[in-house]
């Protein structure tokens, strides 16, 4: 190979690497482009203006002294005073008079003293704080505020303005990133009608929302409310109260697990074990989920639910699948109230039990109706009829009226003989509790077993029919007894028919009847038909 060969194939070789080169990086171009480096973030503090600036190391120290329209920048805020003293090798800075920290449009800080720490971004500020960010304002004399965490605390007592909300606490926290508060000790927030104190609260600004977190207690309208756990929207008067939280307005108090209240529309809502009490008709209402209304005095209590009556001298418990109170002329002289229970309706005291389908009472002429398939029991009576009419007086049964096929049975002491009685209607007069005078009305059918008082063995059976009967009771026992136009025979009881022993329309509901008040909640229905008097 000659040398003008070899200077051929030299130049072929770098022009060959010349265009490996150029490949290479036209590929690197294509891949994507280099990372740069990012600079670090100046944290120096910047003096920007000042009308005068002296430096004494005797007197001040290391400190630049500062006068007259102070201006500082630091990492995206600047901040503002009378007079300063800068400290450029520790890059801080104290801060005197009409002292501002603007920090973008949302956030200013402004007090009457303040200590800047530049390396740690925080700002102790002093006397006549004023932390404002948005629409919420904190007013306090001693604040720490973190830039880097973006929030604020004072220890020394502080307020919070949002909106029409004021709250107030001995210590706190702001957290301008989240827009939560944290207020402890002394909480206390007011929004027009509401009070609330507390020592642990949470309060969002964004949302109004305070979230409670320890003992507390809320004035809401004519509300009063207790609560260790919930929540209260300042701005649509909503709690979320929850662990047995209490709400209490005018003589009557909602406890559940979880409790809900709107003092707008003044309706409450109860979940799990709820109790309902009102203490001026000294009545009460249980069950897992209850409602109230306090503008309407509308009231609803489901799920096994129990109303509870003791103004009288024993105690009435009475269950329903629902129970529903309504309230008329509620803001008059002339407001009643109408009890609603339906279905499955059993009630038990100790001297009278009551089984129906639905029942009515209604406070305007103090009458509780039971309607279909009444039956009532007394020690060892039974009375049933298509419906079955109470009234009271005096939270005490004044009389009774037993309206359509009405029947009355008496068990005698040797639980096989039954006193009867049938008739269209039937009335029922008590004096202080006690029944003293009866009527059955209209076809009236009678079978009765005379005792000997000797001896008080059976002396046989009466059969009687009459239009009228009329009984008069003293002390629970039988005094005299007046029939229009009887007609009747007596029967030896060796001698009494078969067919005369028992009423056409007798039944013995003794498998019905509540046994106590933990029985009200077995609901079993009559049998087809009763075997007993065969």
């Amino acid at each position: 190979m000659n040398r003008h060969d070899i200077s051929l194939n030299r130049v072929f070789w770098i022009v060959l690497a010349i265009l490996f080169t150029i490949h290479c990086s036209l590929f690197i171009s294509a891949a994507g482009p280099q990372r740069r480096k990012t600079q670090p973030q100046d944290k120096r503090v910047y003096l920007i203006h000042s009308d005068n600036l002296h430096y004494d190391q005797y007197r001040n120290g290391g400190a630049q002294v500062l006068h007259g329209n102070v201006h500082f920048r630091h990492v995206g805020a600047h901040l503002y005073c009378d007079s300063a003293h800068f400290y450029e090798p520790t890059n801080s800075f104290e801060a005197f008079g009409h002292v501002r920290m603007q920090q973008g449009d949302t956030l200013r800080l402004t007090s009457d003293y303040a200590y800047y720490d530049g390396d740690q971004q925080i700002a102790h500020a002093r006397y006549n704080v004023v932390l404002k960010h948005r629409k919420s304002t904190l007013y306090t004399d001693s604040l720490d505020y973190d830039r880097m965490f973006n929030f604020g605390n004072f220890f020394e007592g502080g307020k919070l303005v949002d909106g029409s909300s004021v709250l107030t606490s001995d210590w706190g926290e702001y957290h301008t990133d989240t827009k939560m508060a944290m207020f402890y000790y002394d909480v206390r927030l007011r929004d027009k009608d509401m009070f609330l104190t507390t020592d642990s609260l949470y309060y969002d600004t964004q949302t109004s929302r305070a979230h409670i977190i320890g003992p507390s207690n809320i004035t809401s309208g004519s509300s009063r409310i207790y609560s260790e756990d919930g929540y209260y929207n300042t701005k649509t008067k909503q709690s979320e109260l929850f662990n047995r939280s209490v709400i209490r307005d005018k003589g009557r108090t909602l406890v559940g697990d979880s409790v809900y209240h709107n003092a707008i529309t003044g309706t409450n809502y109860a979940y799990n074990n709820v109790v309902y009490t009102d203490s001026v008709n000294n009545n009460m209402f249980t069950g897992d989920y209850g409602e109230y209304n306090d503008s309407t005095g509308y009231a609803m209590a489901t799920k096994r639910a129990v109303a509870i009556d003791y103004s009288q001298r024993d105690t009435l418990w009475m269950h329903a699948d629902t129970f529903k109170i309504f309230t008329y002329n509620i803001r008059t002289d002339s407001v009643y109230r109408v009890l609603h229970g339906y279905n499955h309706v059993r009630a038990f005291r100790r001297d009278v039990q009551a089984v129906c389908d639905s029942m009515v009472y209604t406070s305007q002429d103090s009458c509780m109706t039971l309607y279909h398939d009444p039956i009532l029991w007394n020690m060892n009576q039974q009375l049933f009829g298509d419906e079955v009419r109470v009234y009271m007086r005096d939270s005490t049964i004044d009389w009774a009226h037993v309206v359509g096929n009405a029947f009355s049975a008496e068990q005698m002491p040797d639980s096989v003989h039954f006193n009867q009685v049938s008739s269209k209607d039937m009335k029922a007069f008590f004096k202080k509790g006690d029944i003293r005078e009866s009527h059955a009305i209209t076809n009236v059918q009678i079978v009765y077993y005379p005792v000997d008082d000797s001896d008080s063995t059976l002396i046989g059976l009466n059969y009687t029919e009459t239009p009228l009967l009329k009984m008069f009771l003293e002390n629970r026992k039988m005094k005299r007894i007046w029939m229009e136009k009887p007609s009747g025979t007596l029967y030896p009881m060796t001698q009494i028919p078969r067919d005369k022993y028992f009423l056409p329309r007798y039944e013995w509901f003794d498998y019905i009847r509540p046994l106590d008040k933990h029985d009200i909640f077995n609901w079993r229905p009559k049998k087809v038909k009763s075997e007993n008097h065969d």
